[in-house]
């Protein structure tokens, strides 16, 4: 009988140690996915740090396309993502998986989307761009094709019959070139959303949209893979609260342009926000 029992608990602490690591290892690992927009950027580093630096979660962040990042939450393969553009700029990729995901609502409110011009160019609306093509060089400058925003602008050369072409780039790619046509006092139209640090840099405007094309004022909401309640609930609360404004999320876009690492930039700006951490953890 007693070496039974030495047997026994032998068993019971060769358990004990063997499914600890493994448990906590599944507890407390938390993916999220986002696109490397300057927006995006800076609320998923926000949100790890608040959960890796506050809350001890191991947090993995994976920089995808729009298409890929939602594909990634409605087969549950990543926990959520805090960059969902609604309605108009993600909406048509909602819609595909609504049953699949869980919508937790706006996080940042007065989003928006269109083309943008220096403050210098004289024209004011998308519908007077082919008058003056030839001083855009016949070109909108864009960013990745996978972004809603480019099928948006596809559909506004459409609608308004402009004889200008659609240039595939990048996030920063349009920016440098937008940079650089402006220190040249040059005309220049690019795809543009709020919030983005260019609009503190430079003098910018939106083109009128008479036609509607990318609609009104958008919000950026967090969605989350389904389940994620039950099995993270802590996780899933601080997703469900996190919100915050224009201009939080625009400071912390501006030090990321600076050339600050994205994840000091987020802790930073944790660390002297601490009354708005507090109301995403709940306390």
């Amino acid at each position: 009988m007693k070496k039974f029992s030495v047997i026994l608990s032998a068993v019971l602490m060769l358990s004990l140690i063997t499914w600890t690591p493994s448990a906590l290892a599944g507890k407390d690992k938390v993916e999220l996915v986002y696109v490397e927009w300057s927006c995006a950027t800076a609320s998923t580093n926000v949100v790890k740090a608040v959960l890796q630096e506050k809350l001890g979660y191991d947090v993995e962040i994976t920089p995808v396309s729009a298409a890929a990042m939602w594909q990634a939450l409605a087969t549950g393969d990543v926990d959520g993502m805090t960059t969902a553009w609604l309605p108009v700029t993600h909406g048509h990729y909602l819609e595909k998986v609504a049953d699949k995901v869980e919508n937790l609502g706006e996080n940042c409110a007065g989003a928006g989307i269109g083309m943008v011009v220096p403050q210098y160019v004289t024209i004011s609306s998308i519908d007077e761009l082919n008058a003056h093509a030839n001083k855009f060089d016949g070109k909108i400058i864009g960013i990745d094709p996978g972004a809603g925003i480019m099928s948006k602008t596809e559909k506004a050369i459409e609608t308004y019959g402009l004889k200008m072409k659609l240039m595939d780039s990048s996030g920063a790619m349009m920016t440098a070139t937008l940079g650089n046509r402006i220190k040249d006092n040059q005309w220049v139209v690019v795809t543009g959303w709020t919030p983005h640090w260019k609009f503190a840099r430079w003098d910018l405007k939106y083109l009128k949209d008479p036609k509607g094309v990318y609609g009104g004022s958008e919000h950026i909401a967090t969605v989350v893979r389904k389940g994620l309640k039950a099995d993270k609930p802590e996780v899933y609360k601080v997703l469900d609260n996190f919100h915050w404004t224009l201009a939080e999320i625009g400071q912390v876009q501006g030090w990321n342009a600076e050339g600050a690492d994205p994840y000091e930039s987020a802790k930073r700006w944790i660390k002297e926000n601490p009354a708005k951490v507090a109301e995403w953890i709940g306390q």
